[in-house]
């Protein structure tokens, strides 16, 4: 028998999710970003996502993949070309590619193509990673429009804090005066602006996180009534019981110390299987369905949690890390971090199983 840990994605929370995120821009195009393994969710696993407009991704070899498998809707490089050869594959496999770099609009110049191509002209929202000052669009704009390998552009921004009104409504009106009077597609909505910011959706969005049924600021409240639904479930069992006396100890470093007789279960789930390190003692966990806590600290193969509010487990009972029942949310904000960084450092060592 293998070892009981197991990653569930279940692929109808997935198109469920991408109905929502239809529902709240209906008059806008959907990239569905599948960026980091589809935020550790597989990118193998993503054909369910069919009624896509397009995906969005950082590997080239990644969307060559998907042309190959007959994906044959729109595909967007998020951080461009790397070398200027990157740009016959872009060519031969019809992607789009974001611009954010002068170098990059030089090897644009210089390169011959078979056919021209489609760009995303990245804006720097005030992030200062990649992307062009917002003052020089128009002189970008007019040297990419006057290239023989361009087809169409689109301006492209990412906002680093779209929890903020006031910032948004400010980048609207930038954007609003860089794009008057032009023939311009807009993309600058990532899932924060698709759930709060209406006004800046345009023409295509770009959710990761909504797909997978998380909060982008990490506080499940904030989504607890758009009726997301979780896509990735972890789950393990109990391996081992351990009956501590008062003040005896459990763990690495003896960080928990019992503080009357406890009952104490063993998890197969530890950091090497992408369970945060850091989580706390408190951390939620549900066994057989009710909600306890992690104690002591997490080693690489196990964790332990209190049995005292599950007497009625044992060895063999079922364990869920995060998923359908325990939201991500809660477990990152217990560790300190965000449900991105735990999906996505799920390891390879746990098995994943498919619910279509």
């Amino acid at each position: 028998m293998t070892r009981p840990i197991v990653a569930t994605i279940n692929q109808k929370s997935l198109k469920h999710n991408l109905s929502i995120v239809r529902s709240l821009a209906p008059k806008s195009k959907i990239w569905s970003v599948i960026k980091a393994n589809a935020y550790g969710h597989g990118i193998n696993n993503i054909w369910c996502l069919s009624d896509t407009d397009g995906f969005a991704l950082l590997s080239i070899e990644e969307a060559i993949m998907l042309r190959e498998h007959g994906w044959q809707k729109p595909i967007l490089l998020l951080e461009g070309f790397f070398c200027p050869e990157d740009l016959y594959l872009i060519d031969r496999y019809s992607l789009i590619t974001t611009i954010h770099s002068q170098w990059q609009i030089q090897a644009l110049e210089n390169i011959v193509l078979l056919k021209p191509i489609s760009v995303y002209l990245k804006i720097n929202s005030g992030m200062n990673r990649l992307g062009f000052n917002y003052k020089c669009f128009q002189k970008l704009w007019n040297k990419l429009s006057s290239l023989n390998n361009i087809r169409d552009i689109t301006l492209m921004m990412h906002f680093g804090n779209a929890e903020n009104k006031t910032e948004i409504i400010k980048s609207y009106h930038h954007i609003q005066n860089l794009i008057s009077g032009l023939n311009c597609n807009c993309c600058v909505s990532n899932s924060a602006c698709v759930l709060w910011h209406p006004e800046v959706h345009y023409d295509w969005v770009r959710v990761g996180i909504l797909l997978y049924g998380a909060s982008p600021s990490g506080n499940y409240s904030d989504i607890i009534n758009i009726n997301l639904k979780p896509v990735m479930t972890l789950s393990s069992k109990i391996i081992g019981i351990q009956k501590l006396k008062k003040g005896e100890s459990i763990g690495y470093g003896y960080t928990y110390y019992a503080k009357q007789p406890q009952r104490i279960g063993v998890v197969a789930c530890g950091y090497a299987d992408g369970y945060p390190r850091h989580a706390p003692t408190g951390t939620p966990v549900i066994v057989d369905n009710k909600i306890t806590q992690l104690l002591g600290s997490v080693s690489m193969d196990m964790i332990t949690v209190d049995l005292t509010n599950c007497p009625q487990s044992n060895i063999g009972s079922h364990v869920e890390l995060w998923g359908n029942k325990l939201k991500i949310d809660y477990v990152a904000k217990a560790a300190s971090t965000i449900s991105y960084e735990l999906m996505c450092a799920l390891t390879s060592r746990v098995p994943i199983k498919i619910i279509c």
